[in-house]
């Protein structure tokens, strides 16, 4: 190969400068060549989606196909233009086809149905007759909103307690007033005070539990004490402790108001410059809601499905599931249960009490104390040999579509998307057992999933079966309904602080269902 020395001037490529374009403004030419002058350019970009192919019309399928339309718009470069007048030329028949006798009929019938019915009404002032259009007639509007598209207005709900003429109104609460209120969670200066009562194992059996592989719920003869906080001989003791005195499910229906739908009481007595937060003896308080917050809310005076009934079953399921679990290994705490009763012909419930003593602390606020008595369902043991306390709640399936039941079917595969609707339709229960279970300094949360078995036969009564558990840590649980403990302790903090203004003995503190207190 020769060398470039070698190479003659003859020899060499020839090499022409192309025409360089100075664009002050951006980069690219800055007018069009004279090769592509007369050449029709449609613009385009590179990010439009590919939904014709071809467009004949340019406006036809821009109306169907909306979701396609390029960033510029609709191109007419390469429209067809016709320039010769043949408007007396039809490519097709316009003339009007005949229908049959049958299709005749139905149009007529449709063009009836859908006329706007009228009513012919005699004006009082006037005496002339008056059209009133659908649109405007009262009565059918009143009828179109009670079609049911609001099941919770159909539902008649009671209210919790009857209001007296002779009560007076002393405060009434907006939710949306506290609803931005917060408190900071006071965990590392709640005291424990008093530990009684005696606690049983959790069985680990009961992890395993699948629905290929359920288990039936079965009924155990224990007692469950619902003692009020003025009936508590504990917190009696406890009197000069503190200056606001509660019960755990007490403090959470309080906590977690916003959530609920249904109305509730609680009575809330001043002796000096204490304040103790009671329920009455004859009420539904410590009954458990199904589907509360529900879009449907189960309805019904009779029927297993009525409100009433599926509380009672909720209750007795929750009640059957935290014992049923359990194993015969005993932790007894220094103190016995204070309601225990030797006379009793069954013994108590496994149950655990805590009287925690917890500070109030609010900016520019007094400092109060908090005495609440809290429950522990059960202990179990961790893989490094720590005792962790626990509670344990039951959900319950009582819709059963046509006799089958959907979470047979999809709890073991699904059984994120059952918990997300039981977050949906029992909102405020789930937020109470955490509220519970934070207040007693529960390790766990263990959640049991029960459904109904059908009767075979019509004499039989309803049973119940387990399908599976479900484990969380509270605080934890706590983040994934959204509940801000900072918020139900700003909410518990204001209801305090009202009821320490006023200077009656008695005070009465009711939900309605409105949404004020």
């Amino acid at each position: 190969m020769p060398s470039s020395s070698m190479i003659t001037e003859e020899e060499k490529p020839d090499f022409v400068t192309p025409p360089v374009v100075n664009n002050p403004v951006g980069w690219g030419p800055i007018s069009i060549p004279e090769q592509f002058r007369d050449i029709p350019y449609q613009p385009f970009s590179k990010s439009d989606n590919l939904g014709q192919i071809t467009d004949w019309t340019g406006n036809l399928l821009e109306r169907r196909y909306k979701n396609y339309n390029q960033q510029f718009g609709t191109g007419q470069h390469y429209s067809y233009f016709h320039e010769e007048d043949e408007s007396s030329f039809q490519l097709v028949d316009s003339s009007k086809p005949q229908r049959s006798l049958y299709q005749r009929s139905r149009a007529r019938y449709q063009r009836t149905r859908h006329q706007r019915p009228t009513q012919r009404v005699q004006d009082p002032k006037t005496g002339r007759m008056t059209v009133i259009p659908k649109y405007n007639n009262p009565m059918r509007r009143n009828n179109w909103n009670n079609r049911g598209h609001d099941n919770k207005n159909q539902v008649k709900l009671k209210s919790s307690v009857e209001v007296r003429k002779d009560w007076e109104l002393q405060v009434e609460i907006e939710f949306s007033q506290i609803a931005k209120k917060y408190l900071n969670y006071p965990e590392k200066d709640i005291i424990n005070l008093v530990e009684c009562g005696t606690l049983e194992h959790y069985d680990k059996r009961y992890d395993r539990i699948t629905t290929k592989a359920e288990r039936p719920l079965t009924m155990t003869n224990r007692l469950f004490h619902y003692v009020s906080t003025t009936d508590d001989p504990i917190i009696r003791e406890l009197a000069k402790e503190g200056h606001v005195f509660a019960t755990d499910s007490i403090l959470a229906t309080i906590m977690t108001c916003p959530r609920s739908y249904y109305s509730w009481d609680i009575i809330i007595q001043r002796v000096g410059s204490r304040l103790f937060f009671d329920k009455r003896d004859d009420s539904e308080f410590d009954l458990l809601t199904v589907n509360e917050t529900a879009n449907e809310l189960p309805g019904g005076e009779g029927g297993s499905n009525s409100l009433t009934k599926l509380s009672l079953e909720a209750t007795y399921i929750n009640q059957n599931f935290s014992q049923q679990c359990l194993k015969r290994e005993n932790k007894t705490f220094k103190r016995p249960n204070p309601f225990a009763n030797e006379e009793d012909d069954n013994e108590p419930s496994s149950v655990a009490y805590r009287y925690r003593k917890i500070p109030l602390l609010g900016p520019g606020a007094e400092p109060l104390t908090l005495i609440c008595r809290t429950e522990l369902d059960a202990v179990t043991t961790s893989a490094n040999g720590e005792e962790k306390y626990m509670n344990i709640k039951a959900l319950n399936e009582w819709d059963l579509k046509g006799g089958a039941s959907e979470w047979r079917q999809k709890l073991d595969t699904q059984r994120g998307d059952i918990l997300t609707t039981e977050m949906k339709n029992n909102k405020c229960k789930l937020a109470k057992w955490t509220v519970s279970s934070i207040l007693a300094g529960s390790d766990l949360l263990k959640f049991g999933y029960v459904t109904r078995s059908m009767p075979r036969s019509s004499g039989e009564s309803i049973g119940h079966s387990i399908l599976g558990t479900q484990e969380f840590i509270p605080k934890q649980f706590a983040a994934q309904i959204s509940l801000d403990m900072n918020n139900a302790w700003g909410i518990l903090r204001v209801i305090v602080d009202r009821c320490m203004q006023l200077k009656d003995e008695s005070m009465f503190c009711t939900k309605n269902r409105a949404r004020e207190f």
